[in-house]
């Protein structure tokens, strides 16, 4: 399983945007966005309000047994982590 939307920003406008997007996009802050990626490990999501900012939501970070959101949906959740070699915020599905 590995699906991918259309509007996913350009790798190169992600990076120069990083810490830009680290400093609106602070640990603990609540972001939305819509699935834009899905894989076996995780869903790929494009954040509201920041066009070159992409969040990851591993199935490590999920409650087990829960299905992984489909790709167009709108998600809300907290900012747990920044990972920089691979400019990503990273946030936990729970719901």
């Amino acid at each position: 399983m590995s699906t991918s939307g259309p509007e996913v920003p350009a790798s190169d406008l992600v990076r120069e945007s990083w810490d830009a997007n680290v400093a609106a996009l602070p640990i603990e802050a609540r972001i939305t966005g819509e699935v834009i990626g899905r894989h076996r490990f995780g869903v790929f999501i494009r954040i509201d309000g920041a066009p070159y900012a992409i969040a990851l939501a591993e199935v490590t970070a999920m409650p087990l047994g829960m299905d992984l959101p489909a790709l167009g949906a709108f998600v809300s959740r907290e900012v747990i982590c920044h990972v920089a070699h691979n400019h990503q915020v990273r946030i936990r599905l729970d719901e």
